[in-house]
C-alpha cells in the first residue's frame, strides 16, 4: 500500500511538472510607455494560466543584447520565445536560430522583415500597420479641410526608428493617403526620425521652429513623438487651434493631451491585447496547435468625438 501511494504521488508530481511551460520574452525597451502596457498585458494574462511562467528581459534598445537573450533562451531550453525586436531586419537570424533549435517563436508588435516567410512554429502578433498611418492621415486630411485649409497644406512628419518596419510602413501610409485625390492638397515639407522618443521629437520640433519652417499639421508615427512636438510648440507660443497634430497608440498621456485640445488625432492600438495574443500564440505553437502566421488586433481611430470610449484602455 505504501509503495502504491508513493508511486501515485510521484505520478501526480510528474504530471504537474509536465504542464509547466516557460516562455522567454525579449522586449526592445522597458522604458517605452506603449511597450510597458504590452508587457503588463503579457504578465497579467500569464498569471491567470496554470503552470505558465514568463522570463522577461529588457534589450535596452541594443540589438546585440537582444540576440544574446535569444541565444540564452535557446540554450536554457525554454519552451517558447516571444520577441519585440530592436531591429526588425535582424529577425531572419532570430528565426533561423529558434527554428534550428525546434523552439516556437512569436514576434509581437514590431513586424519582422521576414514576416511573409516565417518558418514553421513561428508567428507574428500585432496590429496591421497599414491601418495605423492610413487612419491618422485621413483624419488629419478631414480636419484640415474642416479648418478651411484645403489648399497648400504643409505637413511635418516625425518618424519612428527607421530600423523597424512599423516606422517605415506608417510613413509610407502617410504619403499614400496624401497622394490620393481627396488629400493631394497636403504636402510633406519636412520629415525626420525621432526614434519613437518624446525628448527627441521635442528637440526636432525646436529645430524646425528655429529654422522658420511653416506647417499646418504634424503627423507623428506614435503618440510619444506627437507629445514631444506639442510641448515644444506650446513653449514657443504656437496657437494649437491652428495646427492639426496626429499620433498613434492612444496612450493615457495622449488622451490627456487630446482633452487639453492639443492632440487632435490618435489611433488606438490595443497593447494589452497584443501582449495576451503573443502569449496565447506561443503556447498554442508549443502545444502543436495551429496558429495563423499573422494575428492582427484591429487599430481604431480616436478623436475628441469618441475619446471617452478609450480612456483607461491603454
Amino acid at each position: 500500500m505504501k509503495r502504491a501511494a508513493v508511486t501515485t504521488a510521484v505520478m501526480v508530481l510528474l504530471a504537474g511538472t509536465a504542464h509547466a511551460e516557460n516562455i522567454g520574452v525579449s522586449i526592445s525597451k522597458f522604458d517605452d510607455n506603449f511597450l510597458t502596457i504590452l508587457r503588463e498585458g503579457m504578465t497579467k494574462y500569464a498569471a491567470g494560466l496554470d503552470g505558465v511562467t514568463l522570463q522577461i528581459e529588457d534589450a535596452q534598445g541594443d540589438m546585440s543584447r537582444q540576440l544574446s537573450q535569444i541565444q540564452n533562451f535557446i540554450a536554457s531550453g525554454t519552451d517558447a520565445i516571444i520577441v519585440n525586436t530592436v531591429d526588425t531586419d535582424a529577425a531572419v537570424a532570430m528565426s533561423e536560430a529558434a527554428s534550428k533549435a525546434g523552439i516556437p517563436l512569436v514576434y509581437v508588435n514590431y513586424e519582422p522583415i521576414n514576416v511573409d516567410s516565417l518558418p514553421d512554429k513561428q508567428a507574428f502578433v500585432a496590429s496591421n500597420e497599414v491601418e495605423a498611418g492610413t487612419l491618422q492621415t485621413r483624419e488629419t486630411c478631414r480636419q484640415l479641410k474642416e479648418m478651411g485649409k484645403s489648399e497648400g497644406a504643409k505637413v511635418l512628419v516625425i518618424m519612428g526608428q527607421l530600423q523597424q518596419q512599423a516606422a517605415r510602413i506608417r510613413t509610407k501610409d502617410i504619403k499614400d493617403v496624401i497622394a490620393t485625390d481627396d488629400c493631394k492638397f497636403m504636402s510633406v515639407v519636412e520629415e525626420q526620425s525621432a526614434n519613437w522618443q518624446r525628448t527627441q521629437a521635442a528637440d526636432l520640433m525646436a529645430n524646425w521652429l528655429a529654422a522658420g519652417v511653416e506647417f499646418d499639421a504634424v503627423i507623428a508615427n506614435n503618440d510619444e513623438m506627437a507629445i514631444g512636438a506639442i510641448q515644444t510648440m506650446k513653449a514657443a507660443g504656437v496657437d494649437m487651434s491652428k495646427v492639426v497634430v496626429a499620433g498613434i497608440d492612444a496612450t493615457a498621456d495622449a488622451l490627456a493631451a487630446m482633452e487639453a485640445d492639443d492632440l487632435d488625432v490618435t489611433v488606438f492600438q490595443n497593447a494589452a491585447a497584443q501582449g495576451q495574443g503573443s502569449v496565447d500564440a506561443a503556447l498554442k505553437l508549443q502545444r502543436g496547435e495551429s496558429v495563423e502566421k499573422k494575428v492582427y488586433v484591429p487599430f481604431e481611430l480616436v478623436t475628441p468625438a469618441n475619446i471617452a470610449r478609450y480612456k483607461g484602455a491603454n
